[in-house]
This record gives structure tokens, C-alpha cells and sequence, in this order.
């Protein structure tokens, strides 16, 4: 899959894994995010691997991170979205939106899934909705699997 690169005057949103931070965004997932604490590195570097990652950058410091998980004809799950917390309030979240929903390998899909618990407003201006079927949604899950 052909890596995109977008600039926008400091800011750099980037699909190419090599110029991702693993660090810093195992730092954020395993102690700020909410809902991967305590997540070991080994599995975030195997989820990034395996996921069309999508970095967002100011200079080179890595300020911002999604990850999509797709068969890239049916379905995509829209995961591990950030900004940190100073960067927020510039528009930079829904620069790294567009540029997930606008990638050429994700369009046409039947289905997007998307678990959050914060920011509905923005997911909502690119289609995401409440799922208008809860009682036909079924979930195997774990939410102690990172606890030591």
C-alpha cells in the first residue's frame, strides 16, 4: 500500500510506519488514554503492524496517532485516535479524521466501527452515529487483559 503524506504548514499526517514514534505512542495508549492502560509495547508495535496507521506530527515530535484495522473492502474499525492535550483546539483532530476517511484504500466500505466515549461531535461530522441496533451487537471483552 502506497504511503500518503499530507503538510500543512508545521503539521505533517503521514501513513508511512517508519517515521512513526512507537514510544511516545505507547506512552499515551499505556498511561493517558483511558482505554488501553498498562498496554505492553510488544503489543501496540504488533497492533501498528498490522493496521493502517496514520501519524500526525508537528516538526518531528509525534503529537497525534489513528490506527484502522480493514479487510479494505467491506469493513474498518477506527481505533487508537488521538491529539495530546497541547496540540488540541487547532483543528488538528479533524485534519487526521479527513485524512482517515479520505484514504484511498477506505473507500466504499458496507461498515465502520468506532468505540469511543469522548469527542461524539467530531466523529458525528464524518457519519459516525449511535448504533441504531444495540440489540444485535454482540462483544467478547477484556477490559482487565493489561492489568499486571
Amino acid at each position: 500500500m502506497e504511503n500518503i503524506e499530507q503538510t500543512f504548514g508545521e503539521f505533517l499526517i503521514t501513513t508511512d510506519k517508519t517515521k512513526l514514534d512507537l514510544v511516545a505512542i505507547h506512552d499515551f495508549l499505556s498511561k493517558d488514554s483511558g482505554w488501553s492502560d498498562n498496554i505492553p509495547f510488544e503489543k501496540v508495535k504488533t497492533s501498528i503492524d498490522n493496521s493502517l496507521n496514520f501519524g500526525l506530527f508537528h516538526n518531528s515530535k509525534q503529537i497525534g496517532f489513528a490506527r484502522v484495522i480493514s479487510d479494505f473492502s467491506t469493513i474498518a474499525y477506527l481505533g487508537d485516535i488521538y491529539v495530546l492535550d497541547d496540540y488540541r483546539g487547532q483543528g488538528l483532530s479533524k485534519k487526521l479524521m479527513e485524512s482517515v476517511m479520505t484514504h484511498p484504500n477506505l473507500q466504499g466500505l458496507r461498515r465502520w466501527i468506532l468505540l469511543t466515549s469522548t469527542a461524539d461531535w467530531l466523529y458525528e461530522k464524518y457519519g459516525f452515529t449511535k448504533l441504531p441496533k444495540p440489540e444485535i451487537y454482540m462483544e467478547l471483552f477484556n477490559p482487565d487483559v493489561y492489568k499486571k
